[in-house]
C-alpha cells in the first residue's frame, strides 16, 4: 500500500509541476506589470475564502507584477449601519451616504475591513499597507449628486503614494474614502479601483465578487458572456439591461478600456483559484472586457 501511496503522490505532484511550468509565458509576460484587482461580496466575508484570494495576490506580487488591491466593504457597512439603527438606501446602485452613514462608512472600511485584508496578507511577512483615499489626497473627492450626500466622485487620483509603495515591494491595501475640503466622502469601489488603474496605467484591471462574470440573462447560468469589447461594453450600457449592482461596475469598465487598460476581468472571488486561472492559462473562467480588435 505504502509504494502505490508514493506513485499516486509521484503523480500528483508532477502534475502540481506541469501546473506551474505551463503559467512561465503568463509570468514572463506579465512580470513587472500593474495589476489593480478590486475584491468584494461574499468572497471577502468568509475568511477561508478570504485567506485564498490574498495568497493568490501575494503570489502574482511574487511572481514580479504590481498589485494593488482595492477592496468594498458594502456588507460591513449596511450591517454596521444596522446595528446603529441608520437606514440603508442604495440610488443606482449607490448607497445614499448622509454624514451619520458617512461616519459608520468610515468605521467599517476602514477600520474593520481594510485592517482585516492588511493583517491576511501580512500574516505571510512584511508586505501589505493600509492606504485611504484621503492618505496623501490619493482619492481627491468631488461630491456627485444631493441626493447621494457624501457619496462622491473622483476628480484627480495622487498616484505618489501608492506608487512609492509599489516601488518599495508593498501591496497597497485601498479603502475607497475620498477626501475633498469638505471632509471625507463614500467613494464607490468600483470606480477607485478603475481610476487608480487608469492612473498607474495598469494593465489589467480585476474584479472579484461573488458571481461567476456578467450574464445575459443571470437567471440562465449558461448565458455567461466570456470576452466583450469595450463596444459591447458601451451597447450594454445604453441597453439599459445590466443589472443595478452592475452599473457602476461596467460603467467604470468603459472608462478604464477607453483610457487605455488592456483588459478587465469579472471574477468570482468565491471560486478557488479564480485570479490564478483567469491570469495563468489560455481560457480564463470568467468575463473579461478587452479593446476593439480594430484598435
Amino acid at each position: 500500500m505504502a509504494r502505490k501511496r508514493e506513485r499516486v503522490d509521484d503523480v500528483i505532484n508532477q502534475e502540481r509541476a506541469e501546473a506551474l511550468a505551463d503559467a512561465l509565458p503568463w509570468i514572463n509576460q506579465f512580470s513587472g506589470k500593474t495589476f489593480v484587482v478590486k475584491y468584494g461580496g461574499s468572497a471577502m466575508e468568509d475568511l477561508e475564502l478570504c485567506k485564498k484570494v490574498v495568497a493568490d495576490i501575494l503570489l502574482l506580487k511574487l511572481v514580479g507584477i504590481r498589485m494593488v488591491l482595492v477592496h468594498g466593504g458594502g456588507k460591513a457597512i449596511s450591517r454596521l449601519m444596522k446595528e446603529l439603527d441608520l437606514e440603508v438606501h442604495f440610488k443606482n446602485g449607490l448607497r445614499v451616504t448622509d454624514d451619520k452613514a458617512m461616519r459608520a462608512v468610515q468605521m467599517a472600511l476602514v477600520g474593520e475591513v481594510n485592517q482585516m485584508l492588511v493583517s491576511q496578507v501580512n500574516a505571510y511577512g512584511e508586505y501589505a499597507v493600509s492606504v485611504t483615499g484621503a492618505d496623501g489626497r490619493t482619492l481627491e473627492a468631488v461630491p456627485l449628486s444631493e441626493d447621494l450626500g457624501r457619496v462622491g466622485g473622483i476628480s484627480h487620483v495622487n498616484t505618489k503614494l501608492i506608487e512609492t509603495m509599489l516601488d518599495e515591494g508593498y501591496i497597497p491595501v485601498v479603502a475607497g474614502v475620498g477626501w475633498a475640503p469638505s471632509g471625507s466622502y463614500n467613494i464607490n469601489a468600483d470606480l477607485a479601483a478603475s481610476e487608480i488603474a487608469i492612473a498607474l496605467g495598469a494593465d489589467k484591471l480585476i474584479y472579484l465578487s461573488d458571481v461567476d462574470g456578467l450574464y445575459r440573462d443571470f437567471n440562465d447560468k449558461d448565458s455567461l458572456y466570456a470576452t466583450l469589447s469595450l463596444d459591447d461594453a458601451r451597447d450594454l450600457i445604453d441597453s439599459g439591461s445590466l443589472e443595478s449592482g452592475m452599473i457602476p461596475k461596467v460603467r467604470a469598465t468603459v472608462e478604464a478600456l477607453e483610457a487605455g487598460v488592456e483588459s478587465v476581468h469579472f471574477l468570482n472571488g468565491t471560486y478557488p483559484r479564480s485570479i490564478l486561472l483567469e491570469v495563468f492559462t489560455t481560457t480564463g473562467i470568467g468575463t473579461m472586457f478587452k479593446q476593439n480588435d480594430s484598435e
